[in-house]
């Protein structure tokens, strides 16, 4: 019976991987249960806990009885707000009329591939790269076409690539920075390139998934591409959300700015899937986008302290090799040395056996770099406290010694 309602399953989510972040945080949490102490440098959310006055900001909108259906796209306010955000920090002018206000960034990003892809059509994705961006292209039946960086280039994309990648298919470029799981950042003249081959090829939409614009380290600014020209506006999606500049993961709202015509494909979407992002949550971010932001400069400030930590505890590890990211919450080490070696009779030859081996036998999560494009690399999170990074490394140098 089990094996017939398998075959009942759509090809199209055949096709699609469940996630591998989510899957090795799961499988932590298992062992924890247990009464394993695992130190969990997988994780995608910032370990801060979500500010106060958000919090009370959300128990008053209840108690004020936002507890009703709003708008496909939001509330009103909600989009004002968030229109006002994006002009004083990004430099972009957008009306209400341009936001879509969602269940958290991820969704923003599901919305505009459902509203710009059909069967067929090509996504240039360069990678190393989150690993929903892919399947969430396969959802539409789409095809992506994924371009390597090369980490002695800190993992920052070549624009000739990108544009001798290029076909007649081709509907969407997919940018991220700061990158998920790299940490490269995106500046100065790569985006003007970037930017202009936009400009070259009418046909193509940009999609720029700006959710850790506020981690940026040493020096490195954000700015986004749509704020490059008036051209490249006109065919950008600008995806943003409060999950980590506020630590509001489990809230889950997130936004996308666009062209009308593709706001309103996306909220056409939304309202035959979700309806509508929660109503208390999107009064609670009206709150969070107007005050003052000292919460998410302290956070910033700790996380780069951090950075500094595990790249050089990492660095102290016998044949792993780590650069320093200029951006998000998460280094991407060089591993590749030690594929193919044996440790403790165990043979390792791929990044998901090496991580396997690494919670198995150290107790620490991390998460392989096969998922992101990358074998030979492990992506490891520094959004927890300096003490617990200390102890990971030391588990994971001693496993591997």
């Amino acid at each position: 019976m089990v094996s017939n309602l398998e075959e009942l399953l759509s090809q199209r989510v055949k096709s699609i991987k469940p996630s591998a972040t989510l899957a090795i945080s799961a499988k932590a949490k298992t062992m924890r249960t247990k009464g394993i102490d695992v130190i969990n440098l997988s994780v995608g959310e910032p370990d801060f806990d979500t500010p106060e006055h958000i919090k009370y900001a959300a128990i008053k909108a209840l108690c004020d009885g936002w507890t009703k259906y709003t708008e496909e796209a939001g509330l009103l306010e909600v989009r004002k707000a968030i229109c006002k955000k994006l002009k004083e920090e990004n430099a972009l002018s957008y009306e209400p009329e341009n936001i879509v206000i969602s269940c958290g960034a991820k969704h923003a990003l599901f919305n505009a591939f459902q509203a710009l892809l059909d069967a067929g059509d090509q996504v240039i994705i360069p990678t190393p790269c989150w690993v929903s961006y892919p399947d969430m292209v396969r959802l539409c039946g789409a095809e992506p076409v994924l371009i390597p960086t090369d980490s002695k280039n800190g993992f920052l994309p070549e624009p000739e690539r990108i544009e001798k990648a290029i076909t007649d298919r081709t509907k969407v470029l997919l940018i991220n920075s700061p990158c998920n799981p790299t940490g490269a950042v995106y500046e100065g003249e790569l985006l003007k390139e970037l930017a202009r081959i936009v400009e070259r090829h009418e046909n193509i939409i940009v999609i720029s998934d700006e959710i850790y614009e506020k981690f940026v380290y040493d020096g490195a600014v954000h700015v986004s591409i749509a704020s490059l020209s008036d051209k490249v506006k006109e065919r950008a999606v600008v995806v943003n959300g409060l999950s980590k500049t506020f630590a509001m993961t489990g809230w889950r709202l997130g936004y996308a700015a666009a062209p009308k015509p593709i706001a309103q494909a996306m909220a056409k979407v939304q309202g035959q899937s979700a309806s509508h992002p929660t109503s208390f949550v999107q009064m609670a971010a009206i709150t969070a986008l107007g005050a003052p932001q000292e919460f998410v400069q302290k956070m910033v400030k700790e996380y780069d302290e951090r950075r500094k930590l595990i790249v050089s505890l990492l660095n102290e590890i016998p044949n792993v090799r780590c650069d320093m990211p200029k951006g998000a919450f998460y280094v991407f080490a060089d591993f590749s040395d030690v594929l193919g070696r044996s440790y403790d009779g165990v043979q390792i030859n791929t990044s998901v056996e090496l991580s396997e081996f690494i919670l198995e036998r150290a107790h620490v999560a991390t998460v392989p770099g096969e998922p992101f494009g990358a074998e030979g690399f492990l992506r490891l999170s520094y959004a927890t406290s300096k003490e617990r990074i200390e102890e990971g490394l030391r588990r994971i140098k001693e496993v591997l010694s």
